[in-house]
């Protein structure tokens, strides 16, 4: 194998991991939230079962890992665009990147999966060491909705990402293509 053939390899692995974290913030219909609300430096995370959220909705859900110790869901009051993760920061979300990727993927959130946890999937049993890009078939997904809209994958990661009163961000686990985007 030549030197051009490894950079083409591991130029391709790269843009396809890109492209399956960005599609991974699709987002679905959001009923239409007043947009007024306080800056996320200066109110706390509510929980989002308290009524309407006029910030941003931040959820997070193992999907199929099942591990409640990541889930949560919260409204982050902003009252314009605001960093990702800022939101995230503001919703006591913890996120850790890969070694190779450390503000470009996610890999952790909440402790989730942990290093020593098997994620079983249809080719047996995986465990997460975040050093490169996580495994094609076990990752989490970012995922943002707009006030009025469907979810969507990101098309940016939370370095770079913004989102604006109103809308919701959510980090979904999914195993083997399950789930495949948040629930409603």
């Amino acid at each position: 194998m030549t030197l051009t053939t490894i950079r083409t390899a591991a130029a391709s692995s790269l843009a396809a991991a890109g492209l399956l974290f960005t599609l991974a913030a699709c987002s679905t219909p959001a009923a239409t939230q007043p947009t007024t609300s306080a800056p996320a430096s200066t109110a706390a995370a509510s929980s989002a079962a308290d009524g309407p959220c006029t910030g941003v909705k931040v959820i997070v859900d193992s999907g199929a890992l099942k591990q409640a110790a990541a889930d949560k869901s919260v409204c982050v009051p902003v009252d314009a665009k605001t960093p990702a993760s800022k939101v995230l920061e503001e919703a006591d979300v913890k996120t850790v990147g890969t070694t190779q990727y450390p503000n470009e993927l996610v890999c952790r959130v909440n402790g989730v999966p942990a290093a020593d946890f098997e994620i079983v999937h249809k080719g047996g049993t995986y465990k997460e060491e975040c050093s490169g890009m996580p495994a094609a078939f076990a990752y989490w997904s970012l995922w943002v909705k707009p006030a009025t809209g469907d979810w969507a994958y990101a098309q940016e990661g939370l370095a770079t990402l913004q989102v604006s009163p109103g809308e919701s961000l959510e980090l979904l686990y999914t195993v083997d293509g399950e789930p495949a985007a948040p629930k409603a």
